[in-house]
């Protein structure tokens, strides 16, 4: 870990803020590679993962364009743990080369305080080892249900299938060396940020 910034796993489940987290310690100074931007980096129209999904799935996976159509995959995804299980198994490998190409760079440069890997499924793809450390962002169920049916436009019915489809937050906590619980107020969740880069950054970066 010598001689270069700490590389922070950010994790935790669905609609608990993990992104709003990312962004304001990118706005201290942070470097933040995120994980659903490499995925829709390795999934653009052309790429030879988007001609292997639509040889496993068919092609109504894609738009008339030839793009992806996020939310038929998203229907098919959700609804069925098996063709959840293959498409990890085509997409993961992929942003794995992508995210520890991205994370080797950036830790040779001296001029960041604190290197940030956003990935919602950290855990599950077993991508913990390409971090120094964890934080899991943590959410109340009955604050998340809600938020997630606000910010995607989902049924009570939908929003509850999303988040079963995940790993439990107990299982995630058990494995971080940092907890935020996201179940307050933004200015409340500041506070906490503020006290953890603290304990995290060397003062002075």
């Amino acid at each position: 870990m010598e001689g270069h910034a700490l590389i922070l796993g950010i994790t935790g489940n669905i609609a608990s803020g993990k992104s709003s987290v990312a962004k304001e310690l990118a706005r201290r100074g942070a470097v933040v590679v995120d994980a659903d931007q490499l995925a829709r980096e390795v999934v653009e129209s052309g790429t030879s993962t988007l001609k292997k999904m639509v040889k496993v799935f068919g092609t109504e996976i894609l738009k008339n364009d030839g793009n992806l159509d996020r939310e038929r995959l998203g229907q098919m995804v959700f609804a069925d743990i098996k063709v959840r299980a293959m498409l990890n198994r085509i997409i993961h490998p992929e942003i794995a080369k992508k995210s520890i190409e991205r994370l080797q760079e950036l830790k040779h440069r001296k001029d960041i305080p604190l290197i940030i890997y956003e990935a919602p499924l950290l855990f599950e793809v077993g991508a913990e080892n390409r971090v120094d450390k964890v934080l899991v962002v943590t959410i109340d169920p009955e604050k998340q249900l809600k938020r997630l049916m606000a910010r995607d436009g989902l049924s009570e019915a939908g929003a509850q299938q999303r988040m079963t489809a995940q790993m439990q937050q107990q299982k995630k906590i058990a494995q971080a060396d940092f907890v935020l619980d996201n179940s307050g107020t933004e200015a409340e969740m500041l506070k906490k940020l503020d006290i953890l880069w603290q304990q995290i950054v060397p003062a002075g970066s």
